[in-house]
């Protein structure tokens, strides 16, 4: 997916010029995913673009708060929501996840955080926002989920698989159990380079594991199972 200035989905428009996170093919595969059934309150952390509070909108009957802690990224974000027809849904926050205090429980909440811990950062103070940790540490973002989530709620979260192991580990030591993993790979012929894991504070006996491939082997077409995640909201495939 080519990182365009702007990328058109079916119900809405993404204008990413002001934003270091881009529209990327996993960030749309994770919005697909996420399965927003019984969801009433929606929390995604670490919105950019405002990308995947609109494709769970798209589907979900919710309030959904989007909280940025970039300024840019959320006035970009606050801007696509505005232009949406999913603005009476949405409420774009400008503040780290480690201070917000809503009056309410998410039963649902989604990110798609910094992920880089330890790897040379970029010059650009934006660009190390949106893919280093240097604001929010797995543990930060596990304590501020433990504090927000409702009883019975589900939390999302899309890393690579490195990173994804370093996660889990911090998260079972503080009682967030994985429930369900989506693997994705481009083909059946490569590694996985994106893990989704559902975590609840239940254990479960077995986690549900599910492969995901972008492409067919010839990696000139898509999936059967991508186009059929993505069918409702890709113009063209």
């Amino acid at each position: 997916m080519r990182k365009n200035q702007f990328f058109k989905f079916k119900q809405f428009t993404i204008n990413q010029d002001k934003s270091a996170m881009k529209v990327c093919t996993d960030a749309c595969i994770f919005g697909a995913y996420i399965s927003v059934e019984n969801a009433k309150n929606i929390l995604d952390i670490g919105t950019g673009t405002g990308l995947l509070a609109m494709m769970i909108a798209q589907r979900a009957d919710a309030k959904i708060d989007a909280v940025e802690i970039d300024k840019n990224a959320y006035n970009q974000a606050a801007e696509n929501i505005d232009n949406s027809i999913f603005r009476e849904k949405i409420v774009v926050l400008n503040s780290k996840i480690q201070d917000f205090y809503p009056n309410k429980k998410y039963d649902l909440m989604i990110s798609n955080p910094p992920f880089y811990q330890n790897s040379l950062q970029s010059p650009d103070n934006q660009a190390n926002k949106a893919h280093h940790s240097v604001s929010l540490s797995f543990e930060e973002l596990i304590f501020s989920v433990k504090r927000l989530l409702a009883e019975n709620g589900k939390f999302m979260v899309l890393l690579p698989p490195f990173e994804s192991q370093k996660f889990e580990k911090i998260a079972f030591e503080n009682d967030l159990f994985p429930t369900e993993k989506l693997l994705i790979r481009h083909s059946e012929k490569r590694n996985f380079f994106r893990i989704i894991t559902t975590f609840e504070t239940k254990i479960v006996e077995n986690c549900i594991e599910n492969h995901l491939e972008i492409y067919e082997n010839d990696e000139k077409n898509y999936s059967e199972k991508f186009r059929n995640l993505l069918k409702d909201y890709y113009l063209i495939f």
